[in-house]
């Protein structure tokens, strides 16, 4: 389906079809010293839900054939968005955005309290501002450059095949409450494209028990690679582990010709940032979602 967002701007959703193109696209646009935005490795996490979930979560915005904004509903009520690296300023852009976003019958956001990740740079923001939306909690990007070796990790770290998937969903669902990962969403996400160029980690303490988990997300050679998710099972943590898993992330996304690392959580997650901090990584200005409540 396809609605009209204006004059020359076009609003629709890739199909299944599509969905490699939109990651290509995403991953096009990551750079160092840009923006942090949507990764193609938030599309990969999320692809775990099967393709036509996926599909139907994303929104592109297209102007003469060129692809402006890729957008992605995490929830129904939360909308990520990334722009292409010329299209922050756009005017004309920005405000077709916030219209969309704005009126439900647009097929973008539901009606009611709704919230949007946009870049920092991007001009949609400010004229969200100006249509009455407001800033909501703070976000915590880090990054870590990867151009010199990555010390080794305190962890027997394993790279996670489909035989071995189970014990990454266990440590995912031990280190997340309410985590629905499966072996079968697992597999899902192993089909999708971005994860061509992704590996999940298993991290063993010395019993060789599985203490953490990490998959870890390129955008291709000499571009930020993500880490989405990262955890510690809720048995062995205050031991270090999310640390030693977190720098084999980082010597992973270096295998993978990876410029840097990127990660980000909640400000008010003081824990998670002195991890990422022990890791290496190093604070970026924080950001904000906008919001609307009416």
């Amino acid at each position: 389906m396809v609605w009209d967002g204006g004059m020359t701007i076009l609003l629709g959703t890739p199909g299944v079809g599509g969905l490699a193109g939109v990651a290509g696209t995403l991953g096009e646009w990551q750079s160092e010293g840009g923006p942090v935005q949507l990764h193609p490795g938030d599309l990969g996490w999320f692809w775990r839900f099967g393709d036509r979930r996926t599909a139907d979560a994303v929104r592109v915005w297209e102007r003469d054939g060129e692809v402006l904004a890729i957008g992605m509903l995490d929830e129904p009520d939360l909308l990520r968005l990334a722009l292409a690296p010329d299209a922050a300023g756009d005017e004309e852009l920005a405000q077709q955005v916030v219209d969309d976003l704005s009126d439900p019958a647009r097929g973008v956001l539901i009606e009611g309290e709704v919230y949007v990740e946009a870049p920092s740079d991007a001009l949609v923001r400010g004229v969200l501002f100006k249509a009455g939306w407001n800033p909501h909690d703070p976000w915590q990007p880090l990054r870590r450059d990867l151009a010199e070796p990555v010390e080794e990790s305190a962890l027997a770290i394993e790279v996670i095949g489909p035989e071995t998937a189970p014990e990454r969903t266990a440590v995912q669902r031990a280190s997340f409450d309410g985590s629905t990962f499966t072996d079968e969403r697992w597999h899902a996400m192993a089909a999708g494209t971005p994860y061509a160029t992704a590996r999940c980690l298993v991290g063993r303490d010395e019993q060789g028990t599985a203490v953490a988990g990490v998959t870890v997300w390129s955008a291709g050679p000499g571009k930020p690679g993500l880490l989405e998710p990262m955890g510690v099972h809720r048995d062995h943590r205050g031991q270090g582990y999310g640390e030693a898993i977190t720098r084999a992330a980082a010597a992973a996304l270096r295998e993978l010709g990876a410029s840097s690392a990127v990660v980000s959580t909640p400000s008010s997650n003081i824990g998670a940032v002195a991890t990422y901090q022990a890791a290496g990584f190093d604070l970026l200005p924080e950001t904000r979602d906008v919001y609307r409540d009416f």
